[in-house]
């Protein structure tokens, strides 16, 4: 644990009880369905493998990605992996906070405030998400005795059981071939990771300078955490989103360095997402029967939310920029494949420079042009 002031900035196992405590119940399902739909999971994951290499040839002859387990988890499992991959990617920003305690108002607040609330705080946020996200591909995943990663370190692929079951049932759309479409999209992140042997470590070092930039008072990133849990348990005034203007709990931590790194970032995620709705939609036709309408259907909840707590929250939490990312990075790489092939494509994963900056994720004629011009394409 990181301490600051005599106690604790953050008490993650505090953190991983109150989410997996407060966390809604998944869908009424028995134990027989339960089975059926986790063994169908995994079958639909490695399915996926060889139709999302063959569509984006992104594995070249011959050769293997480096291995990555999938697991199909239930909604306190999602909490557990996400709390340990959060605890490994903080560690530079709590000790650096932690450096700053010394003179500061930031001390004494955290002593008196302590690690337990903040996990109570954490914890609320993330039961929050643990009943929304569908899958997710842990690129910076440590190993525990309960949810393996791979031998170096890097990656695991998670399918939320309960949630896609719940999903499948509230849109109304054939089980079997949402679970499929699911699965397709988590498999590409998997791919992009694994066949592009490069791109994790990039994305670590981004992260890595985005956090040793972080310039922000412990008090200040407490008050920001604690806005979003009053938000979650309804505890912000009437109004005050708007006063705030919708901030984000990244807004604390932008000095004019890190909004280099936050834009090379957000065009390297816009690009990933919305590769990964690209290759689901692309694959889908020929093995998800169904694909146009669970796509329909899928977008309409995507874009309403659950409320207006919900989308407030979203907000706050910066998921509303997600959603653009999957929208603006899909239209990038349609845009791309049809100008110059899936095979003009993949020039994007040739070395970090030749990832798409911002601005040309919203101009991908820009990218084309400056990525193929020495081939005269």
């Amino acid at each position: 644990m990181t301490s600051l002031g005599g106690a604790r900035m953050v008490d993650w196992n505090l953190a991983v009880a109150t989410a997996t405590r407060l966390v809604r119940t998944g869908p009424d399902i028995s134990r027989e369905e339960a089975r059926a739909v986790v063994a169908e999971l995994r079958r639909h994951a490695k399915a996926s493998e060889e139709h999302v290499r063959e569509f984006t040839r992104m594995v070249p002859e011959g050769a293997e990605p480096e291995d990555t387990p999938v697991l199909v988890v239930d909604r306190p499992g999602w909490i557990k992996a996400n709390v340990a991959g959060f605890r490994e990617l903080l560690k530079p920003l709590l000790a650096k906070m932690e450096d700053r305690r010394s003179g500061g108002p930031g001390g004494a607040v955290l002593g008196a405030v302590g690690g337990k609330v903040t996990g109570v705080e954490l914890g609320l946020l993330l039961s929050f998400l643990a009943s929304r996200v569908l899958g997710q591909y842990e690129t910076f995943a440590p190993a525990t005795r309960e949810l393996p990663a791979s031998a170096d370190g890097g990656g695991r692929l998670l399918l939320v059981a309960p949630n896609i079951v719940h999903v499948e049932r509230e849109l109304d759309v054939d089980p079997h071939d949402f679970r499929l479409w699911v699965a397709l999209h988590e498999e590409t992140h998997r791919t992009q990771f694994t066949g592009v042997p490069w791109l994790r470590d990039h994305l670590r070092g981004e992260i890595q300078t985005f956090l040793d930039e972080t310039d922000v008072d412990p008090v200040t990133f407490l008050e920001r955490l604690r806005e979003a849990a009053q938000s979650l348990a309804g505890g912000r005034p009437e109004g005050e989103e708007g006063e705030s203007g919708g901030r984000s709990l990244v807004d604390i931590v932008q000095t004019p360095a890190q909004r280099e790194v936050l834009g090379r970032l957000t065009a390297v995620m816009s690009l990933l997402e919305g590769h990964a709705d690209y290759v689901m939609d692309g694959v889908g036709p020929g093995v998800v029967g169904s694909v146009s309408e669970i796509r329909e259907k899928f977008q309409q909840r995507r874009a309403q939310g659950a409320g207006r707590l919900d989308q407030a929250l979203r907000k706050l939490l910066g998921l509303d920029a997600k959603l653009r990312q999957y929208k603006d990075g899909e239209k990038f790489v349609r845009s791309v494949v049809d100008e110059v092939g899936m095979d003009g494509f993949n020039r994007v994963w040739t070395s970090p420079n030749t990832l798409p900056t911002k601005a040309e994720i919203s101009q991908p004629a820009d990218w084309v042009a400056r990525v193929h011009r020495k081939a005269g394409s």
